[in-house]
């Protein structure tokens, strides 16, 4: 029997390849025989970069930026040296996880390292730059991306806005740089949302970055000003194109000021992967990740396996750390969850290696 294991991160806990290597133990354990195939995935979220480096044999660069308050800090992406491309994740920059709780605050929050980043990619003669649109902790569409680029937005008495997001509001005109140089840049989303509205990156993400309800009025209105000036100085409108909303509005603010095209996330990585080769090969499909939900169907990695399995007349299962609504399960031939009565979602993250193991061991014994 030849198994391809193909999770995504268990976030919080094991790395994409970490996952896949527990459940390879498990697996072993009861079919020693079996051939195991490990392929690591991603959708475009945090782990993207890690998944690719490994895959691709790339090699990571480090360069100096700032984090989403304005601390200096040190990013690193990934070089692929033969494809002169770089990938990287906003949230290297500008993500959740350098922001204390206690810290976050939208308004000020801001994406001025992802410029930094891309400029430093630029520099090295790159075709062509990917950017992980995930996990961010900022809800700016761009602003401060733009900002280090080189635009420069001003409001009806020519005073240069370089402060919180909320000064959007007051926003009357925007600048272009006159030598702004970049290459090709691809944003790698795992959301469909658009820039505004009730699907849009402020009322969908902005409260997990701790906007209060006052707060998600005025950065829907500073999104929206900000919208309207681009397509009037600009003359592009993605407003309402998916992923725009991703990252807090990074989506919009990369195809605005960037020209650049946003693209599923899984797809992207499935293409460098080659993964449709390696499910071809297989007899059997694992996929997985730390939560499975309907958000799952919106592209995210394990869905996106399964769909692909599928198509290629394969049999695929999941092991996850939870799950919920019958839909995702129903993409599945199987689903086996971490966190099930007496093991809390809280023990499942902190024994996830061992229960991917048992889990694993419970899948093999069906097959």
């Amino acid at each position: 029997m030849k198994i391809l294991i193909a999770p995504d991160k268990f976030k919080s806990s094991l790395s994409a390849r970490e996952v896949a290597e527990s459940i390879a133990k498990g697996l072993h354990d009861i079919l020693p025989n079996a051939t195991i195939d490990v392929v690591p995935v991603a959708d475009g979220g945090e782990g993207t970069a890690d998944v690719i480096c490994q895959a691709c044999a790339g090699e990571w660069i480090e360069c100096n930026s700032h984090d989403a308050l304005g601390r200096p800090i040190t990013a690193r992406y990934v070089w692929l040296r033969e494809r002169k491309m770089a990938v990287m994740e906003m949230s290297e920059a500008a993500g959740l996880w350098r922001i204390a709780p206690h810290e976050r605050n939208p308004f000020r929050a801001n994406t001025y390292g992802v410029g930094e980043m891309l400029l430093d990619a630029a520099r090295r003669e790159t075709n062509e730059v990917v950017v992980g649109l995930g996990g961010s902790a900022t809800n700016d569409g761009g602003f401060g991306m733009a900002r280090a680029l080189g635009f420069r937005f001003l409001t009806r008495d020519s005073v240069e806005l370089n402060g919180p997001v909320s000064d959007l509001v007051g926003l009357d005109q925007i600048s272009r740089p006159r030598d702004l140089f970049l290459p090709s840049v691809i944003g790698a989303a795992d959301v469909r949302n658009p820039l505004l509205g009730a699907r849009g990156a402020t009322r969908t993400f902005g409260p997990q970055k701790g906007a209060a309800p006052a707060q998600l009025e005025v950065l829907e209105e500073a999104l929206a000003r900000l919208a309207e000036v681009v397509a009037r100085d600009l003359g592009c409108d993605f407003q309402k194109t998916a992923g725009a909303g991703a990252a807090g509005g990074l989506g919009f603010g990369l195809m605005s000021f960037c020209g650049a095209t946003i693209r599923p996330g899984f797809g992207l990585v499935a293409e460098l992967l080659d993964l449709g080769a390696a499910i071809q090969r297989a007899d059997v499909v694992i996929t997985g990740e730390g939560s499975l939900d309907e958000q799952t169907l919106e592209g995210k990695a394990p869905a996106s396996v399964a769909v692909l399995a599928r198509k290629l007349g394969k049999r695929v299962f999941a092991i996850v750390g939870c799950a919920t609504g019958r839909a995702t399960r129903e993409v599945f031939d199987g689903v086996f969850v971490l966190a099930k009565p007496p093991i809390t979602r809280e023990e499942s993250i902190t024994r996830a290696a061992e229960l991917l193991r048992e889990r694993a061991r419970e899948l093999a014994r069906t097959l």
